[in-house]
């Protein structure tokens, strides 16, 4: 081995995971040799496309995604366990990749996923290509789980958000994690404008609203009283005391950012994914590990694939240089 050959696990994140198509092409154009792949979420689908011989064209097919376009790919769902069906995408990840079994790849590949069932991570290492993909990418209340052999499988990163244990055995000299829960601190150059909305969160927002709105009818409170809802009476004392007690509080309340439910959930979401991620490199710690930041990207931004892949260069480019330094590179032997 000539110190070339790298294991890589790719982490979940939304739409941040675009920054792992940069990664990939900077150790490309570095004379680096990805010898196996591990992802979860959106690593899973960026890597798969790797290993499958694709990204390049669903870089180029990403970067052309519009906020409207992006909205109408996800296809809101009214029904089922998830609000967005994702077929749309789906199809297109199914052209790109044909009909592919994961143990006929040239390159060692792993999607994991989580099993509600059991309660346990799942690595995919055989069958189609495709289908783990879609296993791995099934966020939870979002996407609805894939279901397989009497399992139902959803997101990977519930549990594994940065999967390094499954490069445990890879043959490679380097092991490379990518994080998508940088703290945000670190992404400040990368932060999108506090002002650009969001269609697909805005969508989902106003989906809420209007369910709040639908269950404040009296026929809706109603309902609730007789399922054992508080009155409105108790609602009412509930609110008084409040108003007397928070008094104090009303200042810093009104410093708080405004989250919408989408960002509440996300956020939520986007703070257990960073603890479970420290958890995973304390148990496998990489040779090097490249961390995007929280703030570079929102999690349903997948309009944003041009500037997420540059960010995913430059870090690689600084991760890689810091190793050179610290190691000494080919070049110096």
């Amino acid at each position: 081995m000539d110190g070339r050959r790298v294991a890589l696990a790719l982490g979940s994140g939304g739409a941040r995971g675009y920054a792992h198509i940069g990664v990939i092409a900077e150790l490309g154009d570095r004379g680096y040799e990805i010898a196996g792949v591990a992802g979860s979420s959106m690593g899973a689908l960026v890597g798969g496309l790797h290993v499958a011989g694709s990204l390049d064209d669903f870089a180029d097919w990403a970067k052309t995604l519009s906020q409207s376009g992006v909205l109408r790919l996800l296809d809101p769902a009214w029904r089922g366990p998830g609000f967005f069906r994702a077929e749309k995408v789906l199809d297109v990840v199914r052209e790109l990749l044909g009909d592919v079994q994961i143990e006929k790849l040239g390159i060692p590949y792993t999607a994991v996923t989580t099993d509600l069932i059991t309660g346990k991570s799942l690595w995919l290492q055989r069958g189609p290509l495709d289908a783990a993909i879609r296993a791995s990418i099934a966020i939870p209340g979002m996407i609805a789980p894939y279901i397989a052999d009497g399992r139902v499988l959803t997101d990977g990163g519930i549990l594994d958000p940065l999967p390094v244990g499954p490069l445990a055995g890879a043959n490679a000299d380097v092991t490379i994690a990518v994080s998508l829960s940088g703290g945000d601190s670190d992404g400040t150059r990368y932060r999108p404008a506090d002002s650009e909305p969001n269609a697909a969160a805005e969508w989902f927002n106003r989906l809420v609203r209007s369910t709040s709105a639908l269950l404040e009818t009296p026929t809706a409170r109603s309902v609730l009283s007789r399922l054992g809802a508080a009155g409105d009476d108790e609602v009412d004392e509930g609110l008084a005391e409040s108003e007397v007690n928070d008094d104090d509080e009303a200042a810093v309340a009104a410093m708080a950012p405004k989250l919408g439910s989408f960002e509440v959930m996300n956020r939520a979401f986007d703070v257990m994914q960073a603890a479970l991620a420290r958890h995973q490199l304390a148990a496998y710690p990489p040779d090097i590990l490249i961390e995007v930041p929280r703030s570079s990207s929102r999690s349903l931004d997948f309009h944003r694939a041009a500037d997420m892949i540059e960010v995913g260069r430059v870090l690689t480019e600084q991760a890689l240089d810091s190793y050179d330094a610290q190691y000494g590179s080919d070049d110096d032997e």
